[in-house]
């Protein structure tokens, strides 16, 4: 039960009225180290269970391919489950709220009746930036009709082998047309201003944008001989300059997330790189991760902090 609920005082985390820093500072200084690492956990919709959520306080919940509430799940039946896993979730000893993800990659393609574009490579042939903001627009409202927050699109890699597996998630193997169509962030996010920090994540509005994702960083589409989830064989140099091409157009629409890569660059797997995480991503490109809305708190402030946006 919530302390208001109880005739106590509301804890700082809870008044909407206080800067959101203040609010996740005092969140963070009230959670356990257990409690910290639940909110860094993202889990599938099919174990996110009442303990889970409201004993664990799991921070994130998503749908993996092909996972749904029930054979062809109209809108209502996503929205009645993403908002049965938010009742659980705020009904844990902090009541933080769950981050909602899914791979809407082509409109909300995972829900029965939803509007269904064309993959990244058709987009790629019609070379219309301004065509893949309004895709991203049009996908942003009907996954938040479902509930949803978050989805993990655009996929910005830049495919140089067509043996690749994926190939049809990559707008073009040239990468001055990938860098033209990463227009769907503000599609999905909103526009954000002209004085928008850079590297900042933004949200127009949480009840119609959602959080955009760039991925897979980095090398994704320039796996030797294009074996998926492969090795990039290649110097930095030609990292930086074909497959780190897109990235900082997403950044400098806001984008909220990036997505590690599941492959290897020159034999060392994507997701264990200081280096190309957090000396290039974050150092050298200006992804601040960990200071979206909070000023200089961490990964789960992030987290945490958006979800308390959206509340």
């Amino acid at each position: 039960m919530a302390p208001e609920a109880r005739g106590e005082a509301a804890p700082v985390y809870r008044d909407a009225l206080t800067p959101v820093e203040e609010r996740v500072r005092d969140l963070l200084g009230r959670m356990t180290l257990r409690e910290k690492a639940a909110q860094m956990a993202q889990i599938e919709r099919t174990v996110a269970t009442p303990r889970a959520l409201t004993e664990l306080g799991a921070g994130s919940v998503l749908n993996a391919g092909g996972s749904m509430p029930c054979e062809q799940a109209s809108p209502a039946d996503w929205a009645a489950m993403v908002d049965g896993f938010q009742r659980l979730a705020i009904s844990s000893r902090l009541g933080v709220p769950i981050l909602y993800g899914t791979d809407a990659v082509h409109g909300h393609n995972n829900v029965y009746g939803a509007t269904v574009f064309p993959h990244n490579v058709g987009l790629g042939a019609c070379r219309d930036g301004e065509l893949a903001r309004r895709i991203g627009e049009a996908t942003a409202l009907e996954v938040r009709a479902t509930g949803i927050h978050w989805t993990f699109a655009p996929c910005v890699a830049v495919c140089r082998d067509p043996r690749w597996g994926r190939c049809y998630e990559s707008y073009s193997e040239d990468p001055e047309i990938v860098r033209s169509l990463t227009t769907i962030v503000s599609g999905l996010q909103g526009q954000p201003s002209a004085d928008h920090p850079h590297g900042y994540p933004f949200l127009a509005s949480p009840r119609e944008n959602v959080l955009a994702c760039a991925k897979h960083f980095a090398g994704d589409g320039g796996t030797d001989k294009g074996v998926t989830e492969g090795n990039a064989i290649c110097s930095y140099e030609d990292l930086e300059a074909i497959h780190m091409r897109p990235y900082p157009d997403c950044m400098a629409q806001g984008v909220a997330t990036v997505m590690t890569s599941y492959s290897k660059w020159n034999g060392e797997p994507l997701h264990s790189s200081r280096y190309l995480l957090t000396d290039v991503l974050k150092g050298k490109l200006g992804f601040k991760i960990g200071r979206a809305l909070t000023g200089s708190v961490s990964l789960e402030g992030l987290i945490i902090a958006i979800a308390l946006h959206n509340q």
